[in-house]
């Protein structure tokens, strides 16, 4: 039966090889089902929802992509999407976080669309390499604020905005012995570093009781109602949505594409000149998307982490068939995701925020009209706590530097909607 699913000699493994593949990405990708949570209950989302919603979204994805695309490519809701959904359009912009998920689901219909038409490939190719590269590594940035805060490293002050925290503080110095111990598990390549480091501290924290005793571990999982069908499509049909659902689409094509891309070339599964499976990858993902949307959780993309998977040796869909079930079990643990503390998955998002500005070496420093759109790009996320104004400012900056200094002939059509639609959201601000 698994040899009719999957191919699997067609593409030289075996069962074994699948499951050791699939067992290792889920553990290099299995602390989002401790962030996620985290990320979300800031909008008054029920925590234990989006725990179940969380397992659920990332095993439905899993299993899209194992039975659709037969690719070893872990899905679950994706890093940096999750923090604009909190942080920026239900923090920031006031949104409620009903309208939010309405705006992944049209997000996603959109998504879907262009991946259907072909237009996907059209405005990737049309996004120059040096904005791609400072909206991930933007996002890093902004990462890095979420986390240093929740760990209390970075504090508010009223003369200069922000200030260090008190570093004497025990729940600081957990937060800082977490971010070593991933820092250093994971330059082990030892797997699953992340993981390691949110339950260790979470234990330690236990233990020394700053945070509530672990008394159970395991329990029938929570009830997903509370965000089950809570969408709010009717809401994001308003000009000030524009801008996030045009955020949404641009975040989403990129990271999945790109990881897709990256991992799959890594797997052998784009061979020169073949057909391959690239499009009922990008329609797997598209659909993991809504489906995610629908459950309760922000939006939901391919993991990078899914070239460990490839590198022990998975080929094919029943790598992400194995994730997809460790996702479903991780269901009965909600106990244990319940009392894991905000400084014990702050170093998660700190390691993972530095990892995402390496993207930086990407931009082509020496170009002017290059380097100073990604410059603004990364930038502007921190400082105005808001990914959707860096990725304006990028794109507006980068249009109006290339036709200032008189190369418009380097312009894409892409590039220039993309900015002109930023602009109009401006206006009809």
């Amino acid at each position: 039966m698994l040899e009719s699913l999957f191919k699997l000699r067609e593409h030289s493994t075996d069962a074994r090889t699948e499951v050791l593949a699939g067992v290792t990405t889920f553990l290099t990708m299995a602390y989002i089902i401790f962030v996620n949570p985290e990320i979300l209950a800031t909008t008054g989302m029920d925590k234990g929802a989006v725990f179940v919603a969380t397992c659920l979204a990332a095993a439905l994805g899993c299993f899209i992509m194992a039975f659709l695309a037969n690719w070893p490519i872990g899905m679950a809701p994706g890093m940096g999407l999750n923090a604009f959904f909190a942080f920026g359009v239900v923090g920031a912009l006031g949104y409620t976080w009903q309208q939010a998920l309405g705006a992944v689901f049209v997000s996603g219909v959109i998504f879907l669309i262009l991946s259907a038409s072909g237009l996907r490939k059209w405005l990737i190719e049309g996004i120059p390499k040096s904005l791609r590269a400072a909206i991930v590594a933007g996002i890093g940035l902004f990462l890095a604020l979420i986390a240093l805060k929740s760990a209390g490293i970075v504090v508010a002050n009223d003369a200069t905005l922000v200030s260090q925290g008190d570093l004497s503080s025990p729940t600081v110095l957990l937060a800082i012995l977490g971010f070593f111990i991933i820092a250093v598990l994971d330059a082990m390549k030892i797997k699953g570093a992340i993981l390691i480091g949110i339950l260790a501290i979470t234990v330690l924290s236990a233990i020394l009781g700053y945070s509530p005793p672990i008394s159970d571990i395991v329990s029938m999982p929570p009830s997903v109602a509370p965000t089950f069908l809570q969408l709010d499509i009717a809401g994001v049909l308003n000009h000030g949505f524009l801008n996030v659902i045009l955020v949404f689409v641009l975040v989403e094509v990129f990271d999945a594409t790109g990881t897709l891309i990256g991992v799959a070339k890594r797997a052998n599964l784009l061979p020169e000149g073949k057909p391959n499976k690239l499009g009922r990858a990008l329609f797997a993902d598209s659909s993991a998307i809504l489906a995610g949307s629908l459950i309760g959780t922000s939006s939901t993309t391919a993991f990078v982490e899914s070239a460990a998977g490839v590198q022990a040796g998975g080929r094919t869909g029943m790598t992400a068939l194995v994730i997809g079930i460790l996702f479903l079990l991780c269901l009965f643990f909600a106990p244990l995701a319940s009392v894991v503390p905000a400084y014990a998955t702050a170093p998660a998002l700190l390691y993972v925020a530095g990892l995402m500005v390496r993207d930086l070496t990407e931009v082509e420093w020496t170009d002017v009209t290059e380097a100073i759109p990604a410059s603004l790009t990364a930038i502007i996320m921190p400082f105005t706590y808001s990914i959707a104004e860096g990725i304006a400012f990028g794109f507006i900056s980068y249009v109006v530097m290339k036709i200032g200094t008189g190369r418009m002939k380097e312009l894409h059509i892409a590039s220039v909607i993309v900015a002109a639609l930023f602009i109009i959201r401006f206006v009809l601000e």
